[in-house]
């Protein structure tokens, strides 16, 4: 089962990969992305995530894994994330999945992570079961929280009004992306 990294010339087809996988989620109008914002944080000067894809043996594109790197203060490692995990319809049950998943724990191993990690949907009853039969453990005592648009705008700014530096909290100096 062909499995390599993705390189610049497959962002097209991670993309529509990309879009594959919200409209399985059932959620196909909330891909938002920007195609040169996308080739910038994939495949610039600091990528922010990587992509390893998988394609038939006539070369077709088959899924993919999208993951990137987080850390452990715990264990004092990092870890692999895998933020989306998407096999086209028509060759799910021929193994690209759990190829894909086996290839990020390689990975993992290989960089000295402690951990590979996900998310999955609650509803999502096929993908928990395989997830589980592969050993993943769900983290039922967690609870993933979010901040996006608006909300992250106004956290963002939240440390720049007077009113909290009169309350005595030290603010960080502004963030600069180099």
């Amino acid at each position: 089962m062909p499995l390599r990294p993705a390189r610049e010339a497959d962002l097209d087809t991670i993309i529509e990969l990309i879009h594959g996988l919200a409209e399985y989620e059932r959620e196909p109008g909330a891909v938002t992305l920007d195609r040169e914002q996308l080739r910038t944080h994939l495949f610039g000067d600091r990528p922010y995530a990587e992509v390893m894809l998988a394609e038939t043996a006539a070369g077709e594109s088959a899924g993919f894994a999208l993951f990137f790197h987080n850390f452990s203060t715990w264990t004092g490692k990092p870890g692999i994330y895998l933020e989306d995990l998407f096999v086209r319809p028509e060759f799910r049950g021929h193994g690209y999945g759990k190829a894909l998943l086996v290839e990020l724990a390689r990975l993992a191993v290989e960089r000295g992570c402690g951990r590979f990690e996900w998310s999955v949907l609650d509803w999502n009853e096929p993908s928990i079961a395989f997830y589980k039969a592969l050993g993943a453990v769900p983290m039922d005592e967690w609870t993933t929280h979010r901040v996006t648009g608006e909300a992250l705008h106004a956290l963002a700014n939240r440390g720049t009004k007077p009113a909290d530096q009169a309350h005595g909290r030290a603010l960080p100096p502004p963030y600069t992306q180099h």
